[in-house]
C-alpha cells in the first residue's frame, strides 16, 4: 500500500499558512506497507484511519494539524488466483439444460452456460453415444468421477476457460478420449493422471501456471500435439518419448535455450515465439521440420538451419539479427520474416534469397534497411526478389 499525506483543518488565529508536517511511518522506504487482514475496516473506511498531531511555529499560535493516511490497494499479485465474482446457476436450472437432448446425442455443448458442477446434467445419461463435450467458458472447478467414468466413448473433452486447478482421476476410463483442452484454467502442472489416456493426438494447455514440461512419456505412439503457450515454463525437457510429435507450440514463457528436441524427428511446426531465446541452435535432427516460429526473442544471428531442407516458413521477426545469411539452401521456402530485427541494408538479398523459386513472401519492414530508404525500399526488393508476389503486407503488382 502507498502513503500519502495531506494537511488539513488548520486552526489560528490568523490567516491559515500551510505547514509541512513531519510524519515517521515504520515502511521501509521503497516498498508498500500491508494492511493487516484482520482490520478490513481501515480500507473501507479510510477517513478512520486518521491520525492527529499537533505542530508548534515559533510566533504564532499553535496550531493543530490534521495528517491523513490515505490507505491505497494495489492490484492482486500474479500468484492469487483470479475471481470475476460471477456466481453460478441453480441446479435446477442446470438440470433442464439437456433435457431436450436424446441419449444417443454424440455430441454437447454448454458454453459460458455459468456452470460450476455437472451432476445435475445427468452426463452418465449419454454414456452410450457421447464423443464430444464442449464446456468452455465456465466456472467450473473439479470433475467428479462418477460424472465422467460412464462416458466410454468419449472422444473430445473441452473445458477451456473454468476453474481448474487439478483434473484428479475423473477421465480414467476415458481411454478413447484424443484432444483434450484444459486452455485458461489454474493448473501449475501438467496432470499426471492423464496417463490413462492412451489416445490422445492433441494435448492444449495454453494459458495455465505449468511450470515444467512433465508426465507426457506415456502418448509417444500417438501425440500429434501439444500446446503449451504462455506458462510459466523455463526448460525443453521431457519430450524425448514423442516421437511422432509434428507440433510443438512453447510460445509465451521463460524459454532461454533451444535444447531436447533431437528425437523429435517427425516434428514439423515449431513455435517458441516470444521466449528468452538469444541463439538458434538445437535443430540438427528436425529435418522434417516445415515451419518455425521464432519471433519476438532476443536471437543475435540467423544460423543453425543447415538440416533443415524441408522449412517452408521462418519467423524470425522482432529479435535482433544485424544480417540476412546461411539460407540459400532452403530450396523449399515460401514465407521469410525477419522484419524488425538491425538489417542495415539489401544486399544479402540476392545471394542468399534471389535462387529460391518457391519464395513467395519477405518480411523486412522495421529493418535500418526500410526506414532509412522508405522512397525506394519496395522497388529495390522487387528488383532483387523478382520471385515475389508479396513484400511486408502489400501484394506485388506484376505486369
Amino acid at each position: 500500500m502507498a502513503l500519502t499525506e495531506s494537511l488539513a483543518n488548520i486552526k489560528g488565529d490568523e490567516p491559515a499558512v500551510s505547514q509541512k508536517a513531519d510524519v515517521t511511518d515504520s515502511t521501509t522506504p521503497g516498498q508498500a506497507s500491508k494492511e493487516s487482514p484482520e482490520n478490513p475496516a481501515s480500507t473501507e473506511h479510510p477517513a478512520e484511519n486518521t491520525t492527529a498531531t499537533s505542530a508548534t511555529v515559533v510566533g504564532q499560535p499553535k496550531r493543530e494539524v490534521i495528517v491523513r493516511k490515505e490507505i491505497i490497494q494495489l492490484e492482486n499479485s500474479d500468484d492469487e488466483d483470479e475471481d470475476d465474482g460471477e456466481e453460478g446457476v441453480s441446479e435446477e436450472t442446470v438440470g433442464g439444460m439437456l433435457a431436450d437432448y436424446p441419449d444417443d446425442s454424440e455430441e454437447l455443448e454448454l458454453i459460458h452456460s455459468r456452470l460450476t458442477s455437472l451432476t445435475a446434467l445427468n452426463l452418465p445419461r449419454f454414456a452410450g453415444f457421447l464423443k464430444k463435450l464442449c464446456l468452455r467458458q465456465n466456472f467450473i472447478t473439479v470433475l467428479e468421477p462418477s460424472d465422467f467414468h460412464p462416458l466410454v466413448n468419449l472422444e473430445e473433452l473441452d473445458l477451456y476457460d473454468n476453474k481448474m486447478k487439478h483434473l484428479g482421476e475423473a477421465l480414467e476410463n476415458c481411454s478413447k478420449l484424443g484432444v483434450l483442452d484444459f486452455s485458461f484454467n489454474l493448473l501449475r502442472s501438467v496432470p499426471d493422471t492423464i496417463s490413462n489416456l492412451q489416445s490422445l493426438r492433441t494435448i492444449y494447455f495454453v494459458q495455465n501456471k505449468i511450470t515444467k514440461i512433465d508426465h507426457l512419456h506415456h502418448f509417444g505412439a500417438t501425440l500429434r500435439s501439444l500446446e503449451l503457450g504462455g506458462n510459466r515454463i523455463r526448460t525443453i525437457e521431457n519430450l524425448d518419448a514423442l516421437v511422432n510429435l509434428e507440433e510443438l507450440w512453447l510460445g509465451k514463457n521463460k524459454i532461454a535455450k533451444l535444447q531436447n528436441l533431437s528425437h523429435l524427428r517427425s516434428l514439423r511446426i515449431l513455435s517458441i515465439q516470444s521466449n528468452r531465446l538469444v541463439k538458434l541452435e538445437g535443430l540438427e535432427s528436425l529435418a522434417n521440420l516445415e515451419e518455425i516460429y521464432l519471433s519476438h526473442n532476443g536471437i543475435l544471428r540467423l544460423e543453425g538451419l543447415d538440416n533443415n531442407l524441408k522449412l517452408r516458413t521462418i519467423d524470425l521477426g522482432s529479435n535482433r539479427i544485424p544480417k540476412i545469411e546461411n539460407v540459400s539452401h532452403l530450396g523449399d521456402l515460401e514465407e521469410f520474416w525477419i522484419n524488425d530485427n538491425q538489417i542495415p541494408n539489401l544486399h544479402d538479398l540476392t545471394p542468399q534469397l534471389g535462387s529460391l523459386s518457391a519464395l513467395q513472401t519477405i518480411y523486412l519492414e522495421g529493418n535500418p534497411c526500410q526506414r532509412d530508404d522508405m522512397a525506394n525500399y519496395r522497388r529495390k526488393v522487387m528488383l532483387a526478389l523478382p520471385q515475389l508476389s508479396q513484400i511486408d503486407a502489400i501484394y506485388v503488382r506484376k505486369a
